[in-house]
């Protein structure tokens, strides 16, 4: 399951949007650390295919992807040597895929910030963060290197490693994104960093909380990146950024579907923070889903893109991979444009896909397999 670590300095609303996300009821107060232990919240991912498909093959039963959500506690200056206990929130990041940076942008002298001024600076915000994250994965490294580079001496294949990480704690300690981090996918880079699960090498979204009359506003969203930009010395096209009002996002949970469409579209926003969040993270972490349909159920699986269709069926069940056969596969479009599987064969629609089969995002598969005993 994909799990996402939403971080942030104190009383930037991450609660709030916590709350708004997975219909919880996390402590949101106007002080530090309102959230000491970490909130989790498992969220099923919109999608609208999946009702469509339960209509066609008549099942009442949907069972969608999803995503959990991490409410860390408020991260301060001083995290990585253990302030406001630093060291424990950063160890609930280790655990996620990604991380959900929340960025004060709005204004509100109701609203303190940790040094207990009300001012708007998310520039400073972002570089308090990443410096903590930064100096958290150098302590890391430091600790770990030893090790490495007496295992290198027995094992010189593992030289390669060893080089790997001194380049990444030098650039973390001069500020920068270390360039590796782009030339891998997290997997491989997984492995080259001899499988430290370092917090700067996880992918970051930076959810700017914004006033309600910035969600359309763009000159103000494209200074805000900018500034993000500065903040963490990455180009524009590296940064994956989202606006949200978590206030109203607060308010829009209280409402019917219909009440929230109208309120949304009010403010001209088409996504909920849910939509834009999941949608972001499956783009920044190489996801996609595919499908399964049936009488028993309709349902939606998370894999990385460009795994194969044994691979695909492994998620299922791994007996699945383990005696993978065949794959019939029918793209969603075709299959709904058709009104049923029947009509989508005698179409000619539905194909028999082998082991080197790359999925796409809308197929809509049944597996063959068979496992001897």
């Amino acid at each position: 399951m994909l799990k996402i670590a939403i971080v942030g300095l104190p009383n930037v609303g991450k609660s709030t949007l916590f709350n708004a996300l997975t219909n919880g009821d996390a402590l949101a107060a106007n002080y530090p650390f309102a959230t000491i232990d970490p909130n989790t919240g498992i969220v099923a991912i919109p999608d609208e295919r999946l009702e469509v498909l339960a209509k066609l093959y008549r099942t009442d039963k949907i069972t969608p992807a999803t995503i959990e959500f991490v409410d860390v506690a408020g991260l301060v200056a001083g995290a990585s040597k253990g302030e406001g206990l630093g060291n424990k929130f950063l160890a609930h990041i280790r655990q996620c895929d990604a991380i959900c940076h929340v960025v004060r942008a709005f204004s509100d002298d109701r609203v303190q910030r940790a040094d207990g001024t009300v001012t708007i600076d998310p520039k400073s915000d972002i570089e308090v963060i990443n410096t903590e994250l930064a100096l958290a994965d150098v302590a890391t490294i430091e600790n770990h290197l030893p090790k490495l580079q007496k295992e290198a001496k027995a094992n010189p294949k593992l030289m390669p490693r060893v080089a790997l990480l001194r380049s990444v704690q030098s650039q973390l300690l001069a500020g920068k994104v270390p360039t590796e981090f782009h030339s891998f996918s997290p997997a491989e880079l997984h492995q080259q960093l001899d499988s430290l699960d370092l917090l700067t090498a996880k992918p970051v979204i930076y959810l700017f909380n914004v006033e309600e009359t910035d969600l359309t506003n763009q000159a103000r969203q494209a200074e805000l990146r900018q500034l993000a930009s500065q903040a963490t010395g990455q180009p524009l096209d590296r940064l994956t950024a989202v606006f949200v009002c978590a206030e109203l996002e607060s308010e829009i949970r209280s409402l019917s579907p219909v009440e929230a469409s109208e309120l949304m579209a009010d403010y001209g926003v088409t996504e909920s923070s849910l939509d834009q969040l999941a949608g972001v993270a499956y783009h920044t972490l190489g996801l996609q889903s595919f499908l399964t349909a049936g009488a028993k159920e309709v349902r939606a699986w998370t894999i990385n893109r460009g795994w194969t269709a044994p691979q695909a069926a492994g998620v299922i069940h791994t007996d699945f991979e383990r005696g993978f056969i065949a794959a019939q596969v029918v793209s969603y479009h075709d299959l709904v444009e058709l009104g049923s599987e029947s009509a989508a064969r005698s179409a000619g629609k539905i194909r028999t896909e082998g082991k080197t089969y790359i999925m796409q995002p809308d197929d809509v598969v049944e597996f063959r397999f068979n496992v001897s005993k």
